[in-house]
């Protein structure tokens, strides 16, 4: 997002503020930030207040009439004791300046017309500047102060914005298309996973189809890393709080962490892994020649998201990750960050999806309020990482203020078929963990030396990953990911001996197969495997039986031709 859409939507916010008070002059505001596609307003509305879907047509046309007037954005900085008398009557903008003295910064407002709120900035200069047909309100939503469920349910207000009102279209259009495509409606109807109320929220329950493909996933991955030295390793779900009181995790996660209360001691489920792999290494001594040490895990991580967060497969509570941690030398990152961008670069060429323009990398730089750690450690991780992504000749670009507490990171950024992006693999240096547990290694020179800790992971959450991909192909996997390969449909119960006989063959060989031999019409068999997006399905009749071939159909070109099955099967391999 460049500046000057951010100024626009930011502005927007503010002039969707103007419209609420006039509808209802006692409501109290809360945020009003800007969003990847737009912005959004928090309202707390008088009793019998709350605004429809009809109010929302009146708020964006009289939006669009304050666009027209012409109104500056004027920039204030205040006082305390002007802020305190300015927001004395509304709770949640006095909340904010009193933490905002307590961290002792500048208190500032921005005047548009008559209406003044408090906020940092920046906007447009002008309304002006804004294309009145370039945005609209979206939807209604419900929000918790600070996303805290103990505290007031607040009403809010969702617009999108661009800078030009074909972007607007084009926008509206990919919405559309992401409607069809949505994971959660294709997932239903290939059988794929569910969820269950007596589970709870946010806990996906993966079906054998659903299972194939994550399966297949972390089949594809330790296949194109099963030579590169990685050992696999297992943890459990559980861990006394001290681990994640030493790594640092406690205080940033402590809100988000399920908490387990044994018999004798308290203990919390794992929210990511990398401390539990830390202990493996410290477990025994170490020496340079030992070194990189490269440990991976398929496991499942817990955090407590809030319920009105959680979004299909999108955000959940259980994040299985196909996590990764190698330990070494200084001098070994490049070649151990090298190694993981090429298994990164295999994994999604496999997927058709490593193509110029189709993905960028964010190089993430440190957070100056939140990172861990010595500056000149972070100056040595950050130009590392940069040298890396030159020598690679990766699309990236300095994405400020992004990285992780302990260090920065190479995240791959990823468009689907409709053009929205998503971050799926991803490198992070760490080389502040490693001091934090006291890990070392002995230096060829005898002394003790503290080693790099490289986190890693190529789909990242499973779960998230497998509602991208289902919405990137549709339901319409590659053959390799597909939940169900091969149908094999025998024409009439005459057939079913030579189509159960095709079946154990290919089964054999590994594929993913289903023999359909039901006393039903070839016509429902055939509909039922497009339905399920099976990529290859092979019909069984007289004339294939007496020529000892089959006839092959596809679905992505919906061609029909006979053949041996030894040539399927070395057409399919």
């Amino acid at each position: 997002m460049n500046d000057k859409l951010h100024n626009i939507r930011h502005s927007l916010a503010h002039l969707l503020a103007i419209e609420v008070l006039k509808f209802d002059p006692d409501v109290k505001l809360a945020i009003g930030p800007v969003i990847d596609t737009g912005f959004y307003y928090d309202f707390e509305f008088s009793e019998g207040k709350v605004p429809t879907d009809k109010d929302l047509k009146n708020f964006q046309k009289g939006m669009k009439k304050l666009v027209s007037r012409g109104l500056d954005f004027e920039y204030q900085e205040i006082s305390a004791d002007d802020a305190r008398i300015m927001f004395k009557d509304d709770v949640y903008k006095m909340e904010l300046i009193e933490e905002l003295i307590a961290d002792g910064k500048t208190l500032s407002v921005y005047k548009t017309g008559d209406f003044v709120d408090l906020c940092s900035g920046p906007h447009v200069e002008n309304t002006k500047e804004i294309n009145a047909d370039a945005f609209k309100l979206d939807k209604l939503a419900g929000a918790y102060w600070r996303g805290d469920e103990k505290n007031t349910m607040l009403t809010r207000i969702y617009g999108i914005a661009f800078e030009t009102q074909e972007e607007l279209k084009a926008y509206e259009v990919q919405m559309v298309e992401a409607k069809k495509r949505d994971h959660r409606k294709i997932g239903k109807e290939m059988g794929l996973f569910t969820f269950s109320p007596l589970v709870g929220g946010g806990l996906p329950l993966f079906t054998p189809k659903g299972t194939a493909m994550r399966k297949a996933v972390m089949d594809k991955i330790n296949e194109i890393q099963k030579d590169l030295g990685y050992q696999e390793v297992s943890i459990p779900h559980i861990t006394k709080p001290d681990l994640y009181k030493t790594s640092g995790h406690w205080d940033k996660f402590g809100d988000e962490l399920f908490k387990v209360q044994g018999k004798e001691s308290e203990f919390v489920m794992k929210p990511m892994n990398c401390p539990h792999h830390t202990q493996i290494f410290a477990a025994e001594a170490h020496s340079y020649k030992d070194l990189p040490i490269r440990f991976v895990e398929a496991t499942t991580v817990y955090r407590d998201e809030q319920s009105g967060e959680l979004q299909g497969l999108s955000r959940v509570r259980s994040i299985t990750q196909d996590d990764g941690h190698v330990f070494c030398t200084r001098e070994q990152i490049e070649q151990e960050v090298n190694t993981i961008v090429n298994i990164i670069k295999e994994f999604y060429t496999s997927l058709d999806m490593w193509n110029e323009g189709d993905f960028w990398v964010s190089l993430s730089t440190r957070d100056e309020e939140t990172m861990l750690g010595e500056k000149e450690t972070w100056d040595i991780a950050e130009d590392a990482l940069k040298k890396i992504a030159e020598a690679e000749k990766l699309p990236y670009k300095i994405v400020e203020g992004e990285a992780a507490f302990y260090g920065p990171k190479l995240d791959f950024m990823f468009k689907d078929a409709i053009g929205r992006e998503w971050q799926l693999g991803t490198v992070q240096l760490d080389f502040i963990m490693p001091e934090r547990f006291g890990l070392e290694y002995t230096s060829n020179t005898g002394t003790k030396e503290t080693p790099v800790m490289i986190h890693r992971a190529i789909a990242g959450s499973l779960e998230r990953f497998m509602s991208v991909i289902i919405e990137h192909f549709a339901g319409n996997f590659p053959l390799w990911l597909a939940p169900i390969q091969i149908k094999v449909l025998p024409l009439v119960e005459v057939h079913n001996e030579y189509a159960e006989n095709v079946y154990k063959q290919l089964k054999d060989l590994g594929y993913r197969v289903e023999l359909d031999d039901r006393n039903e019409s070839l016509g429902k068999k055939v509909r039922e495997a497009k339905k399920a997006k099976v990529p290859y399905y092979i019909v069984i009749g007289d004339k294939d039986m007496e020529a000892e071939m089959i006839t092959v159909e596809t679905r992505d070109t919906g061609e029909s031709k006979q053949m041996k099955l030894e040539e399927f099967i070395e057409m399919i391999k």
